[in-house]
């Protein structure tokens, strides 16, 4: 399965990016894959090469390039309680950075050079967002709605905030369906989950939002203390399920 590290021109600069594809001289759907807080690792790399296998072309973009390549602080090779926080601490700086305005700048380049690639097939592709991701993936659904037709987002965060610049209010905009996949232990308060819910309903959109049991935020993420082997095996039932259907590919 072809894989490369590449670099993804943006107005801001280049950022950096891992790419897997199938290997069989066909053009393919494209899938945009947004990180979690820790960022490109091989956890999400071997998640790429995972979807590509699936016969997607896939795009794991480093959030934070403006700091620098990937990964942006020291990270080990097991991210457990006792280094979690100290990683935490330092990273979600470059979250509260990362502004609306250089989230749609990135996003445009993104999809931009996604839908550019030899590789790819005409027609809509996928957003996926985990943790911090998922309302990028929410916000580049929004602002691209004829061009993605997917969107999934997992143990999602910072999706309903305060302000009129939350993600939520860009559910309207929305042409694409979705999956949203919350944890049992709680990836935002019950009044925002409830708030989420209802954004999606009045919008018409065609979701399904699930709480998978005996998980905890991170679930997906086999690097982590908050990993969830059976929360994992049904995050790739439900995102395969929407990809296929989604992107009439199987």
């Amino acid at each position: 399965m072809p894989a490369k590290t590449l670099r993804v021109p943006t107005p801001d600069g280049q950022a950096d990016a891992f790419a897997a594809f199938p290997d069989d001289g066909e053009r393919h759907p494209w899938v945009l894959l947004y990180t979690d807080l820790f960022g490109v690792r091989p956890v999400l790399e071997e998640r790429a090469r995972e979807l590509a296998e699936r016969g997607y072309y896939v795009l794991v973009p480093n959030l934070f390039y403006r700091h620098g390549p990937a990964p942006v602080t020291e990270l080990p090779a097991y991210i457990g309680e006792d280094v979690r926080p100290a990683i935490v601490d330092r990273l979600l700086p470059l979250v509260q950075e990362h502004t609306t305005d250089r989230v749609l700048r990135d996003a445009d380049a993104y999809v931009g050079f996604l839908t550019a690639q030899a590789e790819v097939s005409a027609g809509p592709g996928a957003v996926v967002g985990y943790c911090v991701g998922a309302p990028l993936a929410l916000r580049t659904a929004a602002a691209h709605p004829d061009q993605v037709a997917a969107l999934a987002g997992f143990h999602p965060g910072f999706m309903v905030v305060n302000g009129p610049d939350s993600p939520h209010r860009l559910i309207p905009r929305l042409a694409a369906r979705v999956h949203l996949g919350l944890s049992e232990g709680g990836d935002m308060a019950p009044a925002a989950a409830a708030e989420l819910d209802r954004a999606l309903d009045a919008a018409g959109v065609d979701y399904t939002m699930e709480v998978y049991p005996d998980t905890i935020h991170g679930f997906t993420m086999s690097d982590t203390d908050a990993f969830s082997p059976t929360g994992l095996e049904r995050h790739w039932d439900r995102l395969l399920s929407l990809l296929d259907t989604a992107l009439a590919h199987g």
